[in-house]
């Protein structure tokens, strides 16, 4: 799987381009801005390390992490404007694993990010993603940098099938996914698929695509 990575930070000119950053390095990103909602995406879809500013609108910083701590490991990392040695100190005794200050290079946090993923042992990257990125919000695909001329059931399939590299999806979920109410038939799945591999094929990206019999469909690599 890819490492899914939180950042929780209410400046749009800090956050932004940090999260393109992760991104181009194939992580999976969430964005929050306030410490209600990053607790909510920690019980929802725990990340493999989050990014943590101490200065939030609703909670301490500080005071999220203790709430993370009761029952939580997840990697984390300080983003703050904070300089006071007695604020990284603070940070660092209640759990956390590294601390940077601002105004900061998004490429040496990165570089944070994966050397405490490497510590963990967690994956800072993931085999078969670093061949695909999607952008959920312009709903766009691509394959080695290549792009995708998709559907919209076409694009909301190869979503799902490369943020959970290895799982198998039935077709049924896969018409969920879909959520047209056009395809109103899990056969609809199979012909979406079948175009999906068609448009990859020139690209070598088809095999990527695993029929599992009885199963469903799944993302490997060939």
């Amino acid at each position: 799987m890819t490492a899914h990575i939180l950042i929780v930070d209410d400046e749009p000119r800090v956050a932004e381009p940090l999260s393109f950053a992760l991104q181009r390095e194939h992580f999976r990103v969430t964005h929050v801005e306030r410490g209600e909602q990053a607790l909510a995406v920690l019980a929802a879809d725990a990340p493999a390390l989050m990014v943590l500013d101490v200065g939030l609108p609703d909670i301490n910083g500080f005071d999220v992490l203790k709430r993370v701590r009761r029952d939580s490991e997840v990697p984390v990392l300080f983003l703050t404007a904070r300089e006071d040695e007695l604020d990284r100190i603070l940070g660092l005794e209640l759990g956390g694993d590294d601390y940077v200050t601002k105004p900061f290079s998004p490429r040496e946090v990165v570089a944070r990010v994966r050397a405490i993923l490497k510590r963990q042992g967690a994956p800072a990257d993931a085999a078969p993603v670093l061949d695909w990125r999607v952008d959920e919000d312009a709903a766009r695909a691509w394959f080695r940098d290549q792009p995708l001329s998709l559907t919209r059931s076409e694009y909301r399939i190869l979503e799902a099938l490369v943020r959970h590299p290895g799982r198998v999806f039935s077709r049924a979920r896969l018409l969920d996914i879909c959520g047209s109410e056009e395809d109103s038939f899990e056969r609809a799945v199979d012909t979406h698929i079948k175009t999906l591999r068609a448009k990859l094929r020139p690209l070598g990206g088809d095999a990527w695509i695993v029929t599992r019999r009885g199963l469903g469909y799944v993302l490997e690599r060939p």
